[in-house]
């Protein structure tokens, strides 16, 4: 495939690098760097304040800083919310239309009705990365539209997460999943004697259940990620406050991927708790790519990762019980696999291949379901 000239327009909900755009923002980086290794020129339009990490500091990508204000995280909004305008998120598509001629391909990453809204407006290209399922009614309409326009340019990253929008039928969506750079993640064939639970720390992500199964279960348990409701953050410190005083149960904040993965790796297990369909779980494969066996509920994007019996265990949504079930088993599972499976199936360069692909579909007329 012929050098593409590609602008990535990042989700406009914080800046790469501060963690509010959970694993929205790895996306967009892995994928960035993986562009760049394929020959690619790559540039990256981002809220300002974004910063990439040091690993890809010697690529030559391109990262365009937005002023403006962040947009509401979609999964704390209703249904009906309305459009927010003055923003990052509007300002980074003022730029991709003035800057159009500069770029063979746009990529958005943004959940927001605008850019699928301004589409027909561009004279270059648009694929757009759906990263959620579906949250929004005005948000699914407009999906619905350029889906009839232009045929083959929505991608999502599984096969559970089309299927949350009911008026699209999933063989309209490029199935694309993601990766992680493997090579960073280091594998941990002794773990210690804790359990982890990763993500943005706001009600959606089920944390209150990671709480109550971790002292059900007698276990120490570890908390990363960013305070982002403070009010269910005082309420899990709360429940926190009632575990039996053996019990570890820490707050270690938010970490870059180069400190995650060397707490992530001496973990028992991982514990992915949303109360949420979530569209994939990056969180999921970068445990795996430490060793460390994955316990879930079977909904979203968790249950097309997580091989239960194999690499963790999955436990019906809101089953407390049958966490501590699982958390009972974990012993069951091979550390060895779960590597094996990160490294067969999210690899970066097998996932480069799959946009590599859907781009030359968009842009060339092969369009495949």
């Amino acid at each position: 495939m012929r050098s593409l000239r590609l602008l990535l327009l990042s989700t406009p909900v914080g800046p790469l690098g501060s963690g509010l755009g959970g694993g929205v923002e790895l996306t967009v980086v892995n994928l960035a760097q993986v562009l760049a290794r394929l020959s690619h020129q790559v540039a990256i339009a981002a809220p300002q304040g974004s910063v990439l990490p040091d690993a890809i500091a010697a690529l030559d990508i391109s990262l365009i800083q937005m002023a403006g204000n962040w947009q509401p995280i979609a999964q704390s909004q209703p249904r009906s919310a309305p459009i927010a305008v003055g923003s990052a998120l509007a300002n980074a598509w003022q730029y991709a239309h003035q800057a159009q001629s500069q770029y063979d391909l746009l990529v958005n990453f943004a959940y927001d009705w605008l850019p699928f809204y301004l589409t027909p407006f561009f004279k270059v290209p648009v694929a757009h990365f759906v990263s959620m399922g579906s949250l929004n009614d005005a948000l699914d309409a407009v999906i619905a539209q350029v889906v009839v326009q232009f045929p083959g340019t929505i991608g999502a990253y599984t096969r559970s997460q089309t299927q949350t929008f009911a008026n699209l039928d999933p063989g309209q969506w490029q199935i694309l999943g993601s990766a992680i750079d493997i090579s960073h993640y280091q594998y941990c064939d002794q773990p210690s004697d804790f359990l982890l639970w990763l993500g943005r720390i706001s009600p959606e992500k089920g944390l209150e259940d990671a709480v109550a199964a971790a002292i059900s279960a007698n276990q120490s348990l570890q908390i990363f990620g960013k305070v982002e409701n403070s009010d269910y953050w005082r309420q899990i410190q709360s429940a926190i406050a009632q575990a039996p005083s053996h019990l570890s149960i820490d707050y270690g904040g938010f970490l870059t991927t180069e400190q995650l993965q060397k707490s992530l790796g001496q973990a028992k297990a991982l514990l992915v708790t949303s109360h949420w369909a979530e569209a994939f779980g990056i969180v999921a494969i970068e445990a795996l790519a430490c060793g460390v066996p994955v316990i879930a509920y079977r909904c979203g994007g968790l249950a097309e990762i997580v091989r239960s019996g194999e690499t963790g265990w999955l436990v019906e949504p809101d089953d407390a019980l049958g966490l501590v079930d699982a958390i009972a088993q974990i012993h069951q599972i091979d550390r060895r696999h779960c590597r094996q499976q990160a490294e067969t199936t999210y690899s970066l360069a097998a996932w480069g291949d799959r946009f590599e692909q859907w781009f030359d579909s968009i842009l060339f007329g092969k369009i495949t379901a």
